[in-house]
């Protein structure tokens, strides 16, 4: 198997379908869901796509869809225009974090939000309104920020909170020092989730120390909550995990914990 960021993942290495989505769900509270793309074979992104419309459609789950484009092609026009033909597709995502330890690495250099073609592509991709989740570690933000400032009009979904993998001292503050770096831009928004991926474990004391910092950045109502499940199914369940967020929020205001939970999340997928 191939290491990935998260671990070992035998127990998540097969079909996840969404009657077993829904029964892990089932009681947490959580009454819509957005489908992020998952990295399906080189050419496959529209099946993607459209294999989760026809799951919608038959269960009324998920509510929104962020497909993939590929945004270092000759043009992601053609890609674009059939991934606009499902009505719950609502943005893209291609992964652009990359990291000294290549287990962390994804994307082929740590520098793409500032080439050329890439941000060719981008700029057709502004012109569909699609938003784009934003995957990158510190050391990237201050290159993500530029490309949130030259399109203003595009919403940017930082994933998982910026990706704090460094706990040390420094690394901290590198991330928060990037994560005010990004939150300069106001087409920015937070994603608070996956914060078990470099910890491998649900820790309240971890989360909350994100939740907290990042909302205190950002503002609660550029910061929504999402599961990353079945990621973090590897070591915890639906209803330990929402009951983890909703503690690590408790300490705001319950309108601002609205935000976060909830109301962000409606406003910036449309949902």
């Amino acid at each position: 198997m191939v290491p990935r960021i998260f671990g070992p993942y035998e127990p998540i290495r097969r079909d996840y379908g969404i009657d077993e989505y829904l029964a892990d769900l089932a009681g947490s509270g959580v009454v819509k869901s957005v489908y992020v793309q998952t990295n399906w074979a080189p050419g496959e992104a529209e099946d993607e796509v459209a294999w989760v419309q026809g799951v919608a459609d038959a269960h009324g789950w998920p509510h929104a869809i962020v497909g993939y484009a590929d945004l270092m092609a000759d043009d992601v026009r053609p890609a674009l225009d059939r991934l606009m033909r499902y009505p719950l597709i609502r943005g893209v995502r291609m992964q652009l974090h990359w990291h000294d330890n290549e287990m962390y690495r994804f994307a082929r250099r740590p520098d793409l939000a500032d080439d050329e073609t890439f941000r060719k592509n981008f700029a057709a991709l502004a012109e569909t309104g699609l938003s784009f989740d934003l995957q990158v570690f510190a050391s990237q933000m201050a290159g993500a920020a530029r490309l949130a400032a030259d399109f203003p009009d595009t919403t940017f979904i930082l994933q998982h909170a910026g990706m704090l993998e460094d706990l040390s001292e420094t690394g901290i503050v590198s991330w928060r020092d990037g994560i005010k770096a990004l939150a300069a831009q106001p087409n920015i928004v937070s994603k608070l989730s996956g914060l078990g991926t470099f910890i491998h474990r649900n820790d309240p004391t971890h989360i909350a120390m994100v939740v907290q910092e990042t909302a205190g950045i950002f503002g609660a109502d550029r910061c929504l909550f999402g599961s990353n499940f079945p990621i973090e199914k590897l070591w915890t369940d639906y209803g330990t995990l929402a009951r983890t967020y909703r503690d690590a929020v408790s300490v705001f205001p319950p309108e601002e914990q609205k935000a976060m939970l909830h109301d962000t999340a409606a406003r910036v997928y449309r949902i």
